[in-house]
């Protein structure tokens, strides 16, 4: 992949096949410790021991419709190739948490991507999932979080077209405030 944004989708996308009704995910950036970090949490079905020792095995995947499951091998390297580090948590039941932490000046980091596009699309194509979004750069941060969105609209769809436009100016507009001049 091109830039960790589409490893998000990729990974959030495992999290849609495992029926989470909740997905988080976290961008942080820290110029003074040098890092980026991304993290994706679910409440899906989880993973058992052994196929949570599988899931970082490329040539391991549940899908029947592909015989390689590259997302997660993928991430891992993308943030070991810059001295980061890859964690997965998973519990059946439970949920399961990835965490890829990168060297943010490494210059084998990819680009994080357009991330708003990212959440903008996974919340437009996914009515019935609820997304928590949280992009931190130092001490600046901003949050969206779709439950707090369909309490206050009080049963109109986030894909109505002056909802969608609001949730797009929303993200573009404050990743810009909490950014300032410096693009990642």
């Amino acid at each position: 992949m091109t830039e960790l944004s589409l490893n998000v989708l990729d990974i959030v996308n495992n999290s849609i096949r495992a029926n989470a009704n909740l997905i988080e995910i976290t961008v942080s950036i820290h110029r003074k410790s040098d890092t980026l970090s991304i993290e994706i949490a679910d409440n899906g079905c989880g993973m058992t021991e052994e196929e949570l020792k599988r899931v970082q095995d490329p040539f391991y995947t549940t899908r029947t419709t592909r015989g390689v499951g590259l997302g997660i091998p993928f991430f891992q390297q993308a943030a070991l190739s810059t001295g980061g580090s890859f964690a997965i948590k998973s519990k059946p039941g439970i949920g399961t948490r990835v965490t890829a932490i990168f060297g943010l000046s490494h210059i084998d980091r990819m680009p994080l991507g357009d991330m708003n596009s990212t959440i903008y699309t996974l919340i437009m194509a996914n009515r019935q999932i609820d997304f928590l979004y949280t992009y931190v750069f130092d001490d600046r941060q901003f949050h969206l979080d779709t439950r707090e969105l369909r309490e206050i609209l009080d049963g109109i769809p986030l894909d109505t077209p002056q909802v969608s436009n609001y949730i797009k100016e929303y993200l573009e507009e404050n990743q810009k405030d909490v950014n300032g001049e410096y693009t990642v």
